[in-house]
């Protein structure tokens, strides 16, 4: 190593503290060549002789700009010289948005570790991420779950970890790294085009709430995040029991319907937050797609609601009634329930 830095201090106690890579373990380190990634992908070779991690380095290549091949060539020269493995992963298809270009980058990531026997995909995410995250998902209306988006860790697939050991740390501190390590970082020019919400929210709110309200916004923004993280947590695992009270095994009724039951008492007795998470819990579980509010608020709706009331039918043709103390989820013959699946209803956040 050149030298022994605050941030590799802070990096390496992080790991220790949240216990996110342990040791003498294969990780896969997404490399995209901008500041954050690499920083990362150094300062991880920096502390491998600590940990006696197996790094490789992988990279995704969108096909989005023209200079994407000679990024990813870069990337590739700079892990020759770091003499480590490295994959690299080309969309063969076009990727319309953001969000496709993220789910395809999470796939390949997740084969290419499975395939490697890595247990972690490491990304460089940082406190600024987390903090654009936050205000992303408050802007579009989400809930403490989407606030506190971005953790430090989670399944990526079966056997392999996502993990983010950067959450502490701010962009303009992988900046100085690099410059101090005389790293290629590879800009983006996407990454200054206004059209894309998320650098409105770089580029213009941020400077802007840094300027006008808290130079260190960034850092406060992430602490909200990481605050309510342990929140829904905690608020997770009580839906859980109480959805397991509630919950009566299915039967089925002579007209070959599928038939669930819930108990309204248990309902009835919990807070509005715990029933629309135990709601939500349930409709993601016999669902096809992700639940909507909607979803969720017009079965909640029924905790209270009178005797015979129902709704109107669910994503798959399900219809969700009352009879006394019970709430009946009735499913449809699998031919009708295929059927009325509408492909285009959107997902909630």
């Amino acid at each position: 190593m050149d030298v022994w830095t605050s941030l590799h201090a802070r990096v390496h106690g992080t790991l220790r503290q949240r216990r996110l890579l342990p040791e003498r373990q294969r990780l896969l380190v997404a490399v995209s060549g901008g500041q954050d990634s690499l920083c990362l992908a150094q300062l991880l070779l920096d502390l491998q002789p600590k940990w006696g991690w197996h790094l490789a380095i992988a990279h995704c290549d969108h096909r989005w700009r023209d200079d994407s091949a000679a990024n990813a060539n870069g990337v590739e020269r700079l892990t020759r010289a770091w003499n480590l493995p490295f994959y690299r992963a080309v969309a063969t298809e076009n990727l319309p948005s953001e969000a496709a270009a993220r789910q395809w980058r999470y796939d390949e990531l997740s084969q290419i570790a499975s395939r490697e026997n890595c247990t972690a995909v490491v990304t460089g995410h940082t406190q600024s991420d987390r903090a654009e995250t936050l205000l992303y998902n408050l802007i579009r209306g989400a809930g403490a779950d989407g606030l506190q988006a971005l953790g430090w860790s989670r399944e990526l697939t079966e056997g392999v970890s996502l993990v983010r050991p950067l959450l502490e740390v701010s962009r303009d501190e992988t900046g100085i790294f690099c410059r101090e390590r005389d790293l290629p970082v590879w800009e983006d020019v996407t990454n200054q085009n206004l059209k894309h919400a998320r650098n409105r929210i770089r580029l213009e709110l941020l400077p802007y709430l840094k300027q006008q309200f808290n130079p260190s916004v960034e850092a406060s923004l992430a602490k909200t995040a990481e605050l309510l993280r342990a929140d829904v947590a905690y608020l997770e695992r009580q839906a859980e029991i109480l959805l397991r009270l509630a919950i009566v095994p299915p039967d089925d009724d002579s007209d070959g319907r599928f038939h669930l039951r819930l108990h309204r008492r248990p309902l009835k007795a919990a807070p509005l937050t715990l029933r629309r998470r135990a709601m939500r819990q349930f409709l993601t579980s016999h669902l096809e797609i992700a639940p909507t509010f909607a979803h969720i608020e017009k079965l909640t709706a029924l905790i209270e609601a009178p005797n015979r009331s129902q709704t109107d039918p669910f994503p798959g043709g399900a219809i969700a009634y009352v009879e006394r103390p019970w709430i009946y989820w009735s499913q449809p013959p699998q031919a009708e329930a295929d059927s009325s699946i509408n492909p285009e209803i959107d997902s909630c956040s």
